[in-house]
């Protein structure tokens, strides 16, 4: 993961989120449903619905960033609510970016073996 800027704060959206959304959908998404600026240099991060593909938005000084990670096994752990937002850590960002449960840190699933 890229070392994000001290002060930047990480919201996590809650509820399933479209994953055909791509930029402009998800800066939309950021504005209606989550009351907040997209190009505010803050880190957005939604989740589809089978719960192994999560985006994440964020909006540097000079463009706006949009990655995505599936994970092959388990899935990532996602709070119950339909909507609104989550504060994450950064530290709970790499963990969620793990396959780890963020909120009690284990894998969902263990990862395989690379020999």
């Amino acid at each position: 993961m890229i070392g994000l800027p001290a002060g930047t704060r990480i919201w996590m959206a809650a509820g399933v989120t479209d994953m055909r959304c791509g930029f402009q959908g998800l800066a939309a998404k950021v504005q209606t449903a989550l009351q907040e600026n997209p190009l505010g240099g803050h880190v957005f991060i939604f989740r589809g619905r089978r719960g192994d593909l999560i985006k994440i938005l964020w909006a540097t000084g000079d463009g706006l960033w949009l990655a995505a990670k599936r994970l092959e096994r388990g899935r990532f752990v996602w709070p119950q609510a339909d909507s609104g937002k989550i504060h994450l850590t950064q530290a709970q960002l790499s963990m969620l970016l793990e396959g780890i449960d963020w909120r009690q840190p284990q894998r969902t699933a263990e990862p395989l073996s690379m020999l």
